[in-house]
């Protein structure tokens, strides 16, 4: 097994400079590099006398970081020192994690893609347009050739955290923490962005922003990603592909064209439904009930809403052996018209989740849209989740209803950023007597319960769980991600819940561990891959964990031996 100091042994051969290695970020050092790097690489006149260690920098950017005064101007930070030295950019992040996740991803990432255009600095990643479509081969080459990738993260940005159309800027973030969670080096990393217009008129409208057109549908925007999917097949055939943050209506429908012949993820979808499996089956670990035993009420029935909803069924097919018809019973889901009902008629039910219809029989008294309240005094959930961004949707009324059905109420708003949030948890808290198991979909203090104990809100956050889904495929070589390795992944995280050893703490771990959770995470879904058979390496299941450990990237420097034929 390949140790830190093992790793911290590594000699590196680099051909590049003077300006030129300090200005690349896997390669600079900064202040860093010993007195005979200085002299090798032509640095010794371009840099302070003294030379730092690793915890020296971190210290004195730490302190940099603390002086910025908001969340987006920390981003900004980390987003400039990223982009100067990516070394430092990552060990920094490893030892503050649960303080910087949050400013470099959800819930400050939102703002600094809302805002994209006007923050940019240096560019990062690849852009593909729609008008450039005819030189996307010459493109996507241009970045790859000589390259070992292992994970590409693309979007089309319709649906980014909730702001709706915006151009770039997700896909690194999601790349980036795939390295600093599961130990994907970043330089075997890939962030894509679709430029394919834009309907918000806002943005549009804005002279930084970049293809300043409607966005593109149907035929031409199918074929445009299929000739991406292609490339990737072609010329990258054994990496990771990832989906990110596609609208309603492309999301499950991509995911569904490509997922078995390509190891494709949507983290949208599996990830959000991963991570919320998890977090149930952590609850119905701690009332001591099955995952076929609970009402679930889902609201919000886009791309989050159906890839929990449809995650969780599949666990009570594989967990419970219920047949797909009886799983589907278990669930009813709510979007813009009210509960999902026959009467909606085809043109208001979406493809993707109208296997979980209600029959109208149900609401023999419904005149119109059923809303939530209506559902929950009906139907009494054991388990309320919320991913519809409506603020406030799960009310007094709404919670106490809940309540008076179920001993352990499980409720989950998961919506994010936290001010989209469907009901504050302190709030939940006060008005179940403090009974409601809660996980969010961003970071909230805990909360008192009646008897003065803090109650640890868990975080219900995808990082626990999608970078370890991703390289334990990309580590097992997989050549598909299946059911079966989401549920291995899931179980996995499951078992490491707070709860199961005191049913007052948390569903979830908390974030601070997530490197240690995706590494269980990576072990499992590789074992499962093996065991399947679609795996694409030599060795065997039982040597999983020590590969995985071995192959993990870890934020180090290492020794450079300056070499005009080395890398890069």
């Amino acid at each position: 097994m390949a140790s830190t100091a093992a790793k911290a042994q590594q000699v590196f051969r680099v051909r590049l400079r003077g300006e030129a290695i300090l200005n690349n970020p896997r390669w600079n050092k900064g202040t860093a590099f010993t007195m005979e790097e200085r002299k090798a690489f032509g640095l010794t006149g371009r840099l302070p006398f003294r030379v730092n260690t690793l915890d020296e920098q971190c210290q004195r950017a730490y302190d940099q970081l603390q002086m910025r005064d908001t969340p987006i101007r920390k981003n900004s930070f980390m987003q400039s020192m990223k982009e100067q030295n990516r070394v430092l950019y990552f060990e920094l992040l490893r030892r503050h994690l649960k303080e910087l996740i949050p400013i470099i991803y959800t819930p400050t990432e939102g703002d600094a893609i809302a805002n994209y255009s006007h923050l940019y600095r240096r560019s990062e990643g690849l852009y593909l347009t729609f008008p450039n479509q005819d030189s996307m081969e010459e493109d996507f080459l241009e970045q790859v050739k000589g390259r070992n990738v292992d994970l590409i993260v693309c979007s089309d940005a319709e649906a980014i955290l909730g702001i709706g159309d915006q151009g770039v800027g997700i896909s690194a973030a999601k790349s980036a923490l795939y390295s600093l969670i599961a130990g994907i080096d970043p330089s075997r990393t890939l962030a894509v962005i679709f430029d394919v217009g834009t309907d918000n008129d806002d943005i549009r409208n804005d002279d930084l922003y970049g293809w300043p057109e409607k966005r593109v549908r149907g035929k031409e925007y199918d074929e445009f990603i299929d000739k991406f999917v292609q490339l990737v097949r072609k010329h990258l055939p054994h990496s990771l592909l990832h989906f990110e943050d596609f609208g309603t209506a492309n999301a499950q429908r991509l995911l569904d064209t490509y997922r078995d012949h390509h190891a494709v993820f949507n983290d949208d979808i599996q990830g959000t439904g991963a991570v919320t499996l998890a977090c149930i089956m952590a609850a119905i670990g701690v009332t001591k009930t099955k995952l076929s035993d609970q009402r679930f009420v889902v609201y919000g029935a886009g791309s989050a809403g159906h890839g929990i909803t449809a995650q969780i069924r599949d666990a009570m097919m594989t967990m419970d052996n219920l047949s797909r018809e009886e799983a589907n019973k278990r669930f009813w889901l709510l979007d813009r018209f009210g509960l999902v009902k026959e009467s909606l008629g085809p043109e208001k039910i979406r493809e993707g989740i109208r296997e979980f219809t209600r029959p109208d029989s149900e609401w023999p008294d419904a005149k119109g849209e059923v809303g939530l309240l209506d559902v929950v005094k009906k139907v009494k959930p054991t388990v309320l989740i919320g991913c519809s961004t409506k603020a406030g949707a799960f009310t007094e009324e709404v919670v106490k209803e809940m309540a008076k059905g179920v001993d352990r109420p499980i409720i989950l708003p998961l919506s994010n950023p936290s001010r989209l949030v469907e009901v504050d948890p302190k709030d939940a808290n006060q008005w179940t007597g403090g009974k409601a198991l809660m996980a969010t979909g961003s970071p909230f203090p805990a909360t008192k319960n009646p008897n003065g104990k803090d109650y640890i809100i868990a975080e219900c956050n995808n990082a626990l769980i999608y970078p370890g889904i991703g390289f334990g495929a990309v580590i097992s070589k997989a050549r598909k991600i299946t059911d079966s390795m989401i549920i291995a992944a899931t179980r996995r995280l499951a078992s490491l819940a707070p709860a199961l050893k005191d049913p007052d703490d948390a569903l979830l771990p908390d974030m601070a561990d997530a490197p240690k959770c995706n590494y269980e995470v990576a072990v499992a879904v590789a074992e499962q891959a093996i065991e399947e058979g679609i795996a694409g390496v030599d060795w065997k299941k039982e040597e999983a964990r020590e590969k995985v450990r071995e192959k993990q990237w870890e934020p180090i420097y290492g020794t450079y031996v300056y070499d005009p034929e080395g890398d890069e």
